[in-house]
């Protein structure tokens, strides 16, 4: 059975919210650095964060968020100045309109193209796998891994389609094996449901209400 600690080292503490202020993300930082997590992942306009924020704790952001309707080029600029402003991991968006289309070139191309401009830092590719039938999640994920990702994660939390699920989770698992890690993202909301998705085979799991989840309570909100 999984500890809260080391469910905590598992967990992306993430803070993306559009009306969130630097006083939020000083107190974020303040609650990951209590709680013993991972990262934090904050949105990019507020990197640099201050190093006696972090204790430690690693910095995660996004790019193309939340739609991934945003040019190759355009992510792998933002991934790249992210990086270059101590991000140490990036989770960017697919364009899954690509992938519902069936344009695997196009995926491919989207994936390489971040990959290319943060050759050294963690890569999560977020597939939105709420929006994607089964065999659309096993085409995407096999050309993350054969671009390059560190990650497939399953949601920005922001889809209407929902967000992770133990099936889609294992199903990812599954298709990259142990080659890649898989992220468990959004709805994630108790300890029931973070433990369902480590075992479903998630290495990974963003959260925003970490708190809770760790003290088997029930988070309200989401990112």
């Amino acid at each position: 059975m999984i500890t809260p600690a080391q469910l905590a080292g598992m967990v992306d503490h993430t803070i993306l919210k559009p009306e969130t202020t630097t006083d939020d993300i000083h107190a974020h930082c303040a609650q990951a650095v209590a709680l013993g997590v991972y990262s934090v992942c904050v949105s990019p306009s507020f990197l640099p964060i201050a190093p006696d924020w972090l204790h430690g704790v690693h910095v995660a952001t996004v790019c193309g968020f939340p739609s991934g309707k945003h040019k190759a080029g355009i992510k792998a600029t933002e991934a790249a100045r992210a990086v270059t402003d101590g991000a140490e991991e990036v989770d960017m968006v697919l364009d899954i309109g690509n992938a519902i289309s069936g344009d695997w070139a196009a995926v491919r191309a989207d994936v390489s193209a971040v990959r290319e401009a943060i050759p050294a830092s963690v890569l999560k590719v977020i597939i939105e796998s709420a929006a994607l039938t089964d065999q659309q999640i096993i085409e995407v994920c096999t050309i993350c891994a054969d671009a390059g990702a560190d990650f497939v994660k399953t949601s920005t939390g922001f889809h209407p389609a929902g967000g992770a699920t133990e099936h889609a989770v294992a199903l990812m698992r599954r298709t990259v094996g142990d080659a890649l890690g898989v992220k468990a993202s959004g709805g994630i909301r108790s300890w029931e449901s973070a433990v369902a998705m480590v075992d479903a085979g998630a290495s990974r799991l963003g959260l925003s209400g970490t708190a809770e989840v760790l003290t088997g309570g029930t988070s309200a909100g989401d990112y």
